[in-house]
């Protein structure tokens, strides 16, 4: 199984609750009819987000498939091209990106309704290889993040391998996805020497000039 992450902006003009409306209806029933897909998820920037600043982006899209080659034969289908054009609609595309990803649960506890969930865009230090990013990355910085205690949940999304082999550059090495019960669930996290040690391991494999990230609540569509 495999994982084809969208991250995107609202077109110009639209405001985040007019994007997000017709995000969860009228784009997901055009998406829902891809061939293939196992589950979809859409991941909404909370709107208490926008306060201060406008975030990176506005939400990131999970659609999870059996392999690249059921990637690959969408994109020649009808549903495909049908998506495809009604991204315009909602979506700066200017701002648009992707990864295929392969998914590690580090942390697995009962999710309650309406948690909140992290998203982390990372980006790997450029002295370490691929190889030794992922795997500094699941064996030694998972267990740390696992220990903070009001974590529910956590998942690393590591950009698939035969990305780099193929001689690309992804616009990120993965995404840490984190979900907890609530925002002041994720404050309090931020205190305890759980967090501290997560932190200050980062800068053992990741650049942390680039860690863009934004706080979200998911909507689960198929699956």
């Amino acid at each position: 199984m495999i994982k084809l992450m969208s991250f995107f902006k609202r077109k110009p003009g639209m405001s985040v609750e007019a994007f997000q409306e017709y995000w969860r209806t009228k784009h997901a029933d055009v998406v829902v009819k891809l061939p293939g897909i196992q589950r979809y998820v859409q991941s909404h920037t909370l709107l208490s987000g926008y306060r201060k600043r406008e975030p990176v982006y506005d939400g990131v899209a999970e659609v999870w498939v059996e392999d690249t080659q059921v990637l690959r034969a969408q994109g020649a289908t009808p549903e495909y091209a049908a998506v495809r054009a009604d991204e315009p609609n909602f979506i700066d595309l200017s701002t648009m990106g992707s990864i295929i990803t392969q998914e590690h649960t580090i942390k697995d506890e009962s999710v309650p309704p309406n948690a909140v969930k992290n998203m982390e865009f990372v980006t790997h230090r450029v002295d370490l290889s691929i190889e030794a990013f992922q795997q500094h990355w699941r064996e030694v910085h998972g267990p740390l993040g696992a220990a903070i205690p009001v974590i529910k949940r956590y998942v690393q999304s590591h950009t698939r391998l035969s990305v780099y082999k193929a001689g690309k550059t992804p616009v990120y090495d993965g995404v840490a996805i984190t979900w907890f019960a609530d925002t002041q669930a994720m404050r309090t996290s931020a205190s305890m020497p759980e967090y501290a040690a997560t932190r200050a391991d980062e800068a053992n494999f990741i650049d942390g000039t680039r860690l863009p990230f934004i706080i979200t609540r998911e909507h689960v569509i198929v699956g």
